[in-house]
């Protein structure tokens, strides 16, 4: 049996049970501190680190009486961030010391700044990172922590998708905990996107339950689209790239024309994702964002939602784009005019969706958008 001192993340009850997969008196956790050592918010991520500093001390939890399959679980959990069990003194608050162990993380590993706030932390990130959590405890004994932690960019983002999709309100007619009855919830497969099964019921329109189905779905998260358009020049950009999901279909065109498109990053909105992609993808500084549209473009095999914008750009000033090297982006663009735009939206030139569906938009507004900006 092992006894752990937690400083961070983990010092959240409720993210430490869903690790170990117990709760409540099930765990001999108290309050315990560290002395020479403080806990300082990593730089660009959402965590802490603990780092030896004089006269600082880390406040945590003691967890006594740790199982070797507890430790495995958490090593599992941990494990793919590059830390490892150190042992240490902790003072409990009876003033006695007590043997502990703590995940410390690699020398180097991370650039930390202000102290950590564990209150304001939970605010922002605990529901993110319990939902991150589930995903992948869900990979235990399937994947290695390694494997897990090249994909917890991804795990994040689905994470932050989720609460967002829970903070919108229902249709007003139907109640989940009533109408969908689920049977078995499994995560199939994890990599940048994830597919998950699920064998349930829903209630019909006469008011009896479906059979139980088989049902799955592409998990992908939000993502931004913004066409830039210039209404001085009436013009707009479009990007070119290679999409690996056409060629898997037997499409014989993979290289799609679109409008710029990207992820949405926890903590960042659909417009800040939409600006930062126009300047990664096609060089240009989108000047003012129209909303076109949100919600699901394919509702039946893929959980993804989007957020469309007419990005109002300065054409003539584009430089750079070309897409994130490290991200195996290869994009080039292309400057059109309105009308040869949607002369392609006539003939079904395009096969992106999105960009038919801001083209169809842009032609409803064009002209109020071009009074406004030019």
């Amino acid at each position: 049996m092992a006894d752990l001192f937690f400083f961070g993340s983990l010092r959240h009850l409720p993210l430490l049970e869903l690790v170990l997969g117990r709760c409540g008196d099930a765990l001999r956790a108290q309050p315990a501190k560290l002395p020479g050592h403080g806990v300082y918010q990593v730089v660009g991520q959402p965590f802490p680190a603990i780092e030896e500093r004089q006269g600082a001390t880390a406040d945590g939890v003691l967890v006594r009486d740790l199982s070797p399959a507890d430790l495995d679980a958490l090593n599992y959990y941990e494990g793919g961030f590059g830390y490892a069990l150190k042992p240490v003194a902790v003072h409990l608050p009876d003033g006695s010391t007590a043997a502990a162990e703590v995940y410390f993380p690699e020398p180097g590993l991370w650039q930390t700044a202000e102290p950590w706030d564990l209150a304001a932390w939970v605010a922002e990130w605990g529901g993110l990172s319990l939902r991150a959590a589930e995903e992948v405890m869900a990979y235990y004994g399937r994947l290695s922590a390694e494997e897990v932690a090249r994909c917890f960019p991804a795990v994040r983002r689905r994470a932050a998708a989720w609460l967002a999709g829970q903070a919108r309100p229902g249709d007003g007619v139907h109640d989940l905990s009533r109408d969908v009855i689920v049977h078995n919830h499994n995560r199939a497969y994890l990599n940048f996107f994830a597919m998950e099964e699920m064998d349930l019921q829903f209630r019909r329109f006469d008011g009896s339950m479906s059979p139980v189905m088989n049902r799955s779905a592409s998990m992908a998260g939000h993502a931004a689209v913004v066409l830039p358009y210039d209404p001085v020049r009436d013009q707009v950009l479009l990007v070119e790239q290679f999409r690996a999901p056409p060629f898997m279909m037997g499409d014989a065109r993979p290289w799609m024309w679109e409008p710029v498109a990207g992820v949405i990053d926890p903590g960042e909105t659909a417009e800040d994702t939409a600006r930062r992609e126009a300047v990664e993808e096609a060089g240009v500084t989108v000047q003012h964002l129209e909303a076109v549209a949100r919600g699901y473009p394919s509702s039946g095999a893929l959980a993804e939602y989007i957020h469309i914008f007419i990005g109002i750009a300065d054409l003539a000033d584009v430089s750079g784009g070309g897409g994130v090297a490290g991200e195996g982006e290869d994009i080039r663009s292309q400057i059109l005019s309105y009308e040869e735009l949607m002369a392609g939206i006539d003939a079904q030139t395009y096969q992106d969706m999105p960009l038919v569906t801001a083209a169809l938009w842009l032609s409803r507004h064009r002209e109020g958008l071009r009074a406004q900006y030019s």
